[in-house]
């Protein structure tokens, strides 16, 4: 049987009717880690019913297996062994898809990982006009972490901006922008260089909503003409030419997990400092009002 990608698919199996063996690692993080699909993919997998634990169909996403115990299958096939982790670095040219195909037929990153068997995702986007460092990895809890919110992880872009920025507009991102989707948080804002008719701007941001920086700009009356990240957290674009990747060195890797543990630590320390909302005070002896039936 093939399904609509063309892909084989196997005879239904059984359907899962009795409790799989306990574990407690969820059925697609498991899939996700070994490289052949995203988590998401891995999901949509599942719910197709084309994933089989010790021969039974589980279409259930909150399944949770223990893998040294179970025999899991993807269309009929056994899944190979977690994949170690890989982390690359590239510096994405301008006018590419920062993802991994595109319905259009726009170039994508996937087009410059050459040589490279391992399934890495991208860790965030930047727009199809803009260039610079991207973070691609198969290391799924460690990209979710970097891109939540709640972690605020810094990124650097250098910008060319329509006409001079006065240090009144400087001060303006520095202290937070207001856009249609609220009020940016502080910015750090360098001057790099300013010709006659635009400016160069080094700018960091914490947050990573869509579009940001350029609507930062534009809400300052300073569109712009070019946009390059140029570094991430603990990774710098340093020289590495446009269209180029290289493997992350061990300090870099080891550098970017412990960024990601200290967010971790970090946002739990915060809620268990966080109080707790009061309890309504029960009044010993006092009697509940009688509801007044009006006649």
């Amino acid at each position: 049987m093939t399904d609509k990608t063309g892909e084989n698919t196997p005879h239904p199996s059984p359907r899962a009717s009795g409790p799989l063996p306990a574990g407690g690692v969820r059925l697609q993080k498991i899939i996700a880690g070994t490289g052949l699909a995203s988590r998401r993919k891995a999901e949509e997998w599942i719910a197709a019913g084309r994933v089989t634990v010790n021969g039974k169909v589980v279409t259930e996403l909150g399944t949770k297996v223990d893998p040294d115990r179970v025999h899991i299958k993807v269309d009929g096939k056994h899944i190979s062994s977690t994949q170690p982790y890989v982390y690359l670095l590239l510096n994405k040219p301008k006018n590419v898809m920062s993802t991994l195909n595109d319905p259009g037929g726009r170039p994508t990153v996937k087009d410059y990982l050459r040589g490279i068997s391992v399934r890495v995702f991208p860790v965030g986007r930047l727009d199809f006009d803009s260039e610079g460092l991207m973070l691609l990895t198969n290391h799924g809890d460690l990209a979710q972490t970097l891109l939540h919110p709640r972690y605020h992880v810094p990124k650097t872009y250098l910008i060319k901006v329509k006409q001079v920025v006065t240090d009144e507009h400087i001060r303006q991102l520095e202290q937070g922008v207001q856009l249609e989707d609220g009020l940016t948080s502080p910015a750090i804002v360098k001057k790099v260089k300013k010709a006659k008719q635009n400016s160069w701007l080094e700018i960091t941001i914490r947050e990573g909503r869509q579009h940001q920086v350029k609507r930062m700009l534009e809400a300052v009356g300073h569109p712009v003409l070019k946009l390059t990240r140029i570094r991430m957290g603990p990774l710098s674009l340093g020289d590495l030419e446009s269209g180029e990747f290289r493997y992350l060195t061990d300090r870099e890797a080891n550098a970017l997990r412990e960024l990601a543990e200290q967010k971790l630590v970090s946002a739990e320390d915060t809620e268990k400092q966080a109080p707790r909302p009061k309890r309504p005070v029960s009044r010993v002896g006092w009697a509940r009002s009688k509801k007044v039936k009006v006649v």
